[in-house]
C-alpha cells in the first residue's frame, strides 16, 4: 500500500473523525470542510487515480457512491440533496493520490463556475 495521508489514516497511524468502515471502505470528515457536511469516502485498495482503476475493478467506485448515499439516508440530509465529488490528477484538484469521494451537504450548494485558468 502507499504512504499517503488516507493510507496512514486506514492504517490508524494518524487520527481521523472516521463516520463509516467495513472490509473495503473507510469514512470520515474532512480536515477542511468546504460545505457543513464533508465526507470522504476512500477505498483500502490502493488505487491512486481514477485512472488507475482497471475495468474489472470499477465496481470499487459503485460502492463508493453507494456508501456515500446510504450515509446521506442515515443522517437525514438525502431528501436535501447532497453533492459526491471524485477529482483526478492535479488539473482535476487532487491532491491526495488514492482515489476518494466526497461528499458535501448541509446547505444549498452553488453550481460550478467556469474553469479557472
Amino acid at each position: 500500500m502507499s504512504d499517503t495521508l488516507f493510507h496512514k489514516i486506514i492504517r490508524r497511524e494518524i487520527p481521523a473523525d472516521i463516520v463509516f468502515e467495513d472490509e473495503q471502505l473507510i469514512a470520515f470528515r474532512d480536515i477542511a470542510p468546504q460545505a457543513p457536511v464533508h465526507v470522504l469516502f476512500v477505498p483500502k485498495r490502493d488505487f491512486a487515480t481514477l485512472n488507475d482503476v482497471p475495468e474489472g475493478d470499477a465496481v470499487v467506485i459503485g460502492r463508493l457512491a453507494t456508501a456515500a448515499a446510504r450515509y446521506a439516508k442515515a443522517q437525514g440530509f438525502a431528501a436535501d440533496g447532497y453533492r459526491i465529488v471524485m477529482n483526478c490528477n492535479g488539473d482535476g484538484g487532487q491532491t491526495v493520490f488514492q482515489i476518494h469521494l466526497h461528499l458535501l451537504a448541509g446547505a444549498p450548494l452553488g453550481r460550478f463556475g467556469t474553469p479557472q485558468k
